[in-house]
């Protein structure tokens, strides 16, 4: 049994409140994470990544994909991983992360997030918070308040990403899509998008992987245009990517010995996309 199917059927008969400590034990553990943006127009050809089967916008499948002109190395962490070693990580050449900070309208990352939001930023990191979407538990306008006003803000300072809406497995009972439709979680998807902009002023990037937007969006393309892809996938290619993404922004592509993550592009690209 994989670590991923142990940590599903772990969960599978606990409430979210009864599950918030397990779930923030696991939940980086229940599927891949990826992410990326930063890819720049220049002379008419889009200069960044493409992944093996799709092409950059403006291309045509079946082209020679677009070579890496540059990346930078990051992380992403939670509750689970307690007080972080910013020092040690620097020194490892990571240069960004991603905290969480909330999950549905039930959890924060109060322990640890200020350790971790706040060491990374005094380290040098370029720095973001993420929220656990819980689709059954409350709506997506409410859940998307209960982020900002638990660490989910924006601040153009350079060094603040805009904040991640992570929609994946669902770790309850309720099933995969959280017991919603394709229509209706488009809809909340649609409505946490919505008032997180409204809050920030910024598109949140959407963290997922191509086979849980497919089964429960439909593989919608209409979030693409505005906002930056962070796809999942432990493999040594990030794959196919959900319909409209012609790029990624950021991949999480391991989770030993804890999530690793790669910006798809350079250092003043990250930093463009922290300014806004």
């Amino acid at each position: 049994m994989t670590a991923v199917a142990a940590g599903l059927l772990l969960a599978v008969s606990l409430s979210p409140t009864q599950s918030a400590v397990a779930a923030e034990k696991n939940d980086r553990q229940l599927t891949q994470k990826a992410r990326s943006h930063g890819v720049t127009l220049k002379d008419g050809a889009y200069v960044g990544w493409s992944t093996p089967g799709s092409h950059a916008k403006g291309g045509v499948p079946g082209e020679t994909p677009i070579t890496a002109q540059a990346t930078v190395s990051g992380m992403d962490v939670s509750g689970h991983q307690g007080n972080v070693d910013w020092a040690y990580w620097w020194g490892q050449g990571k240069r960004f992360a991603y905290i969480k900070a909330t999950e549905g309208s039930y959890y924060r990352n109060s322990t640890y997030f200020p350790q971790q939001y706040n060491g990374s930023y005094n380290q040098g990191f370029i720095r973001g918070a993420y929220h656990f979407a819980n689709p059954s538990d409350s709506g997506g306008a409410a859940q998307a308040d209960y982020f900002v006003n638990n660490g989910g803000g924006w601040s153009a300072d350079g060094k603040t990403l805009p904040g991640v809406l992570d929609i994946e497995y669902n770790p309850y009972s309720g099933g995969t899509c959280y017991g919603l439709s394709q229509a209706s979680m488009r809809s909340w998807i649609s409505a946490f998008l919505s008032r997180y902009r409204a809050r920030t002023g910024r598109d949140a990037v959407i963290y997922t992987t191509t086979d849980w937007w497919t089964t429960c969006t439909g593989n919608t393309s209409q979030f693409s245009a505005a906002h930056p892809l962070w796809i999942a996938r432990y493999a040594s290619t990030p794959g196919a990517l959900p319909a409209g993404w012609g790029y990624y922004t950021f991949w999480q592509y391991t989770s030993s010995p804890l999530d690793q993550n790669t910006f798809n592009g350079s250092q003043e690209r990250l930093r463009a996309l922290a300014l806004g």
